[in-house]
Order: C-alpha cells, then sequence, then structure tokens
C-alpha cells in the first residue's frame, strides 16, 4: 500500500515538473525574443539614484546643490542622479474559485500562470527581482522578491501547483497588503478576472500612489454572455451556489449581459479614476498582442 502512495506521489511530482519546464520553454522564450526591449522602456526604473557631484551650470535646479562640497571649494557644485535601473517587481495572482473556468483550450488560471511566468522572466532578464503574493479573500501566500533562475522555477511551480485556503476574492485586501509590505516603489502587476462583490477603487488609488500598478484582466468569452441552450445548471464557484436558469429565455440572458457590461463599466472606470494601465485578455485570445500593446502604451 505504502509503495503504491509513493509511486503515486512520483507520478503526480513528474507530471508537475512536464508542466512547469514547458511554461518555461514557452515563457522564456517570449520573454527574451519578443519583450526584452519593450519591457525595459515600458517599466523603467522610477528611482533615482545619487551619481556624483560636478560644478553648478547656468540652467541648474538650485535644489541640487550640494552645500557641503560647494563650501569646502568656495564654488557651487551640484549633484547629479541618475535613474535607477533595478526594479522590484510583484505579481499579484488572483487564486479564487472563479479561475478555474474556461470553455476553450486554456481555463483562466492556465492563461494567469503562463501570462505571470512571462513577466517573471522579462523581470529576471531585466536583472530585476520578482516577488509573488496569491490572494483570495485572504493572503494566502507571499513569496519576497529574490533574483535567479532557481527562484523563477518555484514561482512557476507555484503558479501551477498552488491551492487556496478560500475561493472567494477580496480585491482591496491584496492591495493593502502590497502597500503597508513592501516599502520601496514597486511595479505591482494585479492578475485577475475582477469578479469581486467588494469595491476596490480607493484600494487601487492608493495603492497606485506608493507603487505601479498594472491592471491585467483575464476573462472567458462563455462569461460575457449566456448561450440559448435551454435548462441550464449553473454554479457559483465563490460561493458554491446553484440554481437551474431557462436560458431560452430572451430576458434571462439580457438580464445577464447587461450585469456583465455593468461589472466591465465598474472595472474599467475603477482603472480609470485610479490611473491604472490595464489590459483584458480573453482565454481564446493571444496573450502576446495584448502585452505589446500595453507595453508599448506605456513607453
Amino acid at each position: 500500500m505504502l509503495f503504491l502512495f509513493l509511486k503515486f506521489i512520483e507520478v503526480e511530482t513528474n507530471e508537475l515538473l512536464k508542466k512547469v519546464r514547458h511554461i518555461e520553454i514557452k515563457t522564456r522564450g517570449l520573454s527574451r525574443n519578443i519583450f526584452a526591449g519593450q519591457y525595459h522602456s515600458a517599466f523603467k526604473g522610477r528611482g533615482m539614484a545619487f551619481s556624483e557631484v560636478r560644478e553648478y551650470q547656468f540652467g541648474d535646479d538650485t535644489r541640487d546643490i550640494d552645500w557641503n562640497v560647494t563650501a569646502r571649494y568656495s564654488k557651487p557644485y551640484i549633484k547629479v542622479f541618475e535613474e535607477e535601473r533595478e526594479l522590484t517587481v510583484m505579481l499579484l495572482i488572483d487564486v479564487s474559485g472563479s479561475k478555474d473556468f474556461g470553455t476553450h483550450s486554456a481555463m483562466k488560471k492556465d492563461l494567469i500562470a503562463e501570462i505571470a511566468a512571462t513577466l517573471a522572466f522579462s523581470a529576471i532578464q531585466n536583472n530585476d527581482k520578482i516577488g509573488v503574493v496569491f490572494f483570495s479573500d485572504k493572503i494566502e501566500k507571499f513569496i519576497p522578491p529574490q533574483k535567479g533562475k532557481k527562484h523563477i522555477l518555484y514561482i512557476i511551480r507555484e503558479l501551477i501547483d498552488f491551492e487556496p485556503k478560500d475561493i472567494k476574492t477580496n480585491i482591496s485586501q491584496v492591495l493593502q497588503y502590497l502597500t503597508n509590505a513592501i516599502k520601496k516603489r514597486c511595479t505591482a502587476f494585479i492578475i485577475s478576472d475582477f469578479i469581486d462583490p467588494h469595491p476596490y477603487q480607493h484600494a487601487l488609488t492608493i495603492a497606485n500612489r506608493k507603487h505601479d500598478m498594472v491592471a491585467i484582466q483575464v476573462y472567458d468569452e462563455r462569461e460575457t454572455e449566456i448561450p440559448n441552450v435551454g435548462l441550464m445548471k449553473i454554479k457559483d464557484a465563490e460561493s458554491n451556489k446553484e440554481e437551474w436558469i431557462d436560458t431560452s429565455s430572451f430576458r434571462v440572458r439580457m438580464a445577464y449581459k447587461e450585469w456583465w457590461d455593468k461589472r466591465q463599466d465598474t472595472m474599467y472606470n475603477a482603472f480609470k479614476r485610479s490611473r491604472v494601465d490595464s489590459v483584458s485578455v480573453r482565454t481564446d485570445e493571444d496573450y502576446v498582442k495584448a502585452l505589446i500593446n500595453l507595453f508599448n502604451k506605456r513607453s
């Protein structure tokens, strides 16, 4: 019995390693061949580091005068700063119950994992640190930002295999956690379907004042409207509530469509008012094109 159990664990481990390897090969190639330059220009370091001092020249900002050096040489010198190129990149990954849905070749959680892995490899190739926060309606796991391939492979493994304790969503909570936990300014990607009953605009605004926030919505085509297939049993993935609906009813289909459109409008308004760059990616669409458009918009 113990032998069979160990054999099962070995098979599960081998399957996980195959998945990790597959995502590593695909996303590392994308980040190296497609996103290398665009990532760098779209997410430049926002901090300024002291570089040197030089003599004051007409037109220089007097606020940059180094008074200690000026006093020593009896003529004005200014501090020269240069942009810090090294970033800390944080991935805020939605692991709530609604991620386990998809009607095409990939579920939302698969697409989230690929997008996150691509961004992680892009960050590492730019010599940036990368960290992750998995969230549902609470903080499920925090991986502190580090560099290196070993760290990346650990992140990919968690993206594929992580099992949350809760299935609900609270985006405000993870944004508040980011604001409090990461002291130095970072670039943070929040990757979610943004199906959340709680308002999050205020928390997003505060987070974006301290950090450089980017929102990536992942959704499925079937979430946008209900097909006409007669009686259908539906289940809320984040409450486990089930009910039968009559999809042959035009009124039922329109009510759902109006709900979806209103929810999308609320989400986009939250991004706009918080001044957060965003992109939406459908599970049957090419996320590479979507990320390139996002990078170009920020360059």
